[in-house]
């Protein structure tokens, strides 16, 4: 990579990254072949070619992708806990630091007749078991690798009745890797259902589980609102259409932080105008509240590097403003004030910014 910033290979913070879309494909041959379930290739390069893509597609067509292979994983005991503890080392080997990882138990668990075709049949594991199993791989994963990980589960927005369940989970494992509570699905489809689950996000106001939200990656800003005004969103997934409504863009920006993931809005088509003229170029302008991260790592066959690539090239970012942005994930994140404090010791020191009160 020419004229490589230095900040590349400093410790990072990554917000928003999904587990079932971040399984390495090895893993899911491994469990096709274990269990005897039918997968559309038997090697590396032939699951790549179905379930990556690099031209975009619609939000919707980009969640098809995840019926390909996850009924690999789905239900399984061994490997849900592997998908975990390997997601770990996959993000230290990319220099991140600290991680909050996020999945819906009840996908993973196969647990519930769902309109998605991978999951018609019941499986034998429960939401509660998922969580826990993935908390194993997780703390493995730390203890391995010297990194901290920690996950948010999400509520679905086509599944309002799964919420209820979602935000008692929360609450059992609050102190026990689970962080915070999410709302994703597709907001083309279902971008009004936010009412749905007000109930699950008030009780987490009320344990003090902290909250985040997709809204307004493909969704107009009211989404975005709606997050903020009646879920109590403290973060949102995506944002980009935010601009819309400079009004609400002028009243969030210092206060909400926006889990950016610039790859992702492309292959989504999420966002439609060149990089040059993505919204984290207004952001970083605008010196608002920010992360990149990396969404579906395995559907859009990238590391975190490939955003931060983009990021440098295409939109003008310095090495300045790649520290500005992990610390600003670092303070955004879910961890207690003292883990938190830790983890900012930790970028201060790597960016020999021990004396420095600029941030």
């Amino acid at each position: 990579m020419e004229n490589r910033p230095v900040v590349f290979d400093k410790p990072k913070i990554e917000l928003h990254v999904h587990l079932d879309g971040a399984i390495r494909p090895e893993t899911i041959l491994y469990y096709g072949k274990k269990r005897g379930i039918q997968l559309p290739a038997d090697t590396v390069e032939g699951l790549l070619q179905c379930v990556s893509y690099e031209e975009p597609l619609s939000l919707t067509g980009f969640l098809e992708k995840f019926s390909i292979y996850m009924p690999a994983i789905a239900g399984d005991r061994e490997a849900i806990e592997r998908i975990a503890y390997e997601f770990v080392e996959s993000k230290a080997k990319e220099g991140v630091i600290y991680v909050e990882v996020r999945y819906s138990p009840h996908l993973l668990a196969n647990s519930e007749v769902d309109p998605i075709p991978w999951n018609q049949e019941r499986g034998d594991l429960t939401p509660d078991e998922v969580v826990s199993l993935v908390n194993r791989g997780l703390k493995a994963g730390e203890k391995a690798f010297n990194i901290k990980a920690r996950s948010i589960l999400c509520c679905m927005r086509h599944r309002p009745s799964w919420s209820p369940e979602v935000v008692q989970l929360c609450k059992k494992y609050q102190n026990d890797s689970v962080v915070a509570i999410d709302l994703a699905g597709d907001e083309s489809i279902n971008a009004e259902t936010c009412q749905g689950h007000q109930t699950a996000y008030e009780e987490a106001v009320r344990c003090g589980i902290h909250r985040t939200v997709h809204a307004g990656e493909v969704g107009p800003p009211q989404v975005i609102k709606e997050a903020v005004n009646i879920l109590k969103a403290e973060r949102i997934g995506h944002g980009y259409r935010v601009f819309e409504d400079e009004f609400l863009y002028k009243q969030l920006k210092d206060n909400i932080h926006f889990e950016l993931c610039p790859w992702s809005s492309y292959l989504t088509g999420a966002c439609k105008t060149p990089f040059c003229n993505h919204p984290a170029v207004r952001f970083r302008k605008d010196r608002a509240n920010y992360s990149l991260n990396t969404d579906d790592p395995l559907i859009f066959n990238s590391t975190i590097h490939t955003d931060y690539k983009i990021a440098w090239d295409s939109m003008g970012f310095t090495e300045e403003e790649f520290k500005r942005l992990n610390i600003n994930a670092a303070k955004s994140s879910f961890l207690p004030e003292k883990e938190k404090k830790e983890i900012l010791y930790q970028l201060y020191e790597a960016y020999d910014m021990i004396k420095s009160t600029e941030f």
